[in-house]
């Protein structure tokens, strides 16, 4: 089944056989994200791990750590997919759960750390406007994010070329694009994805 599972890791991880992460200092939480469908292929699978910066964006890290601890996260979909920019996900499968933090807004935090390859924060519509929306940068060419105010609150720390292979082939979302419309994934969930746009990871 194509989507995505995170967990929090506490004390000693392994993504995977060869990569072991040692217990994280207090507050730097580590998360293991699950991710199937990757470059289109049911079955297909890998895990990336996002280390927790409190000290860059300590709201929005409380934010993504709620929203993990509460399995936000499962079987949701990469929906926006443009290499060499970003990989955006964080809308919930259900409408319904979706609809339970639309109104619960972060306001923003000063941009600590640049967006560059590997690091992630939330999306925006514009100032003050955070709920449930994430980005991961997969360029080094994303600085002018900063400027925006787009402020990292993590990075991957193993696992990037899994997230290099999450499917792409959509291309930007609709309307500037052909890919996954976000407001009919906020109304319709993982109805309208399966139907439309199946190969997502």
């Amino acid at each position: 089944m194509a989507g995505a599972a995170a967990a929090v890791a506490v004390g000693s991880i392994s993504s995977s056989p060869s990569i072991v992460a040692a217990e994280p200092p207090p507050g730097e939480k580590l998360i293991v994200f699950s991710v199937d469908n990757l470059e289109g292929a049911e079955g297909n699978t890998g895990t990336f791990v996002v280390k927790l910066r409190p000290d860059w964006a300590p709201i929005a890290v409380a934010r993504f750590t709620e929203l993990t601890e509460q399995g936000f996260w499962e079987d949701i979909r990469f929906f926006r997919v443009v290499p060499g920019f970003v990989a955006q996900f964080g809308i919930n499968a259900d409408p319904k759960v979706q609809d339970t933090w639309r109104e619960k807004i972060l306001q923003d935090e000063p941009v600590k750390a640049s967006n560059t390859r590997g690091t992630i924060a939330f999306a925006t519509s514009g100032p003050n406007s955070r709920t449930t929306q994430i980005f991961i940068n997969t360029s080094n060419k994303n600085k002018s994010l900063d400027k925006k105010g787009f402020s990292p609150f993590g990075t991957v720390i193993s696992g990037m070329d899994v997230v290099d292979k999450l499917y792409s082939e959509y291309g930007e979302g609709y309307p500037r694009g052909f890919g996954p419309d976000q407001g009919r994934i906020q109304t319709q969930g993982n109805e309208y994805l399966k139907s439309k746009f199946p190969l997502l990871s």
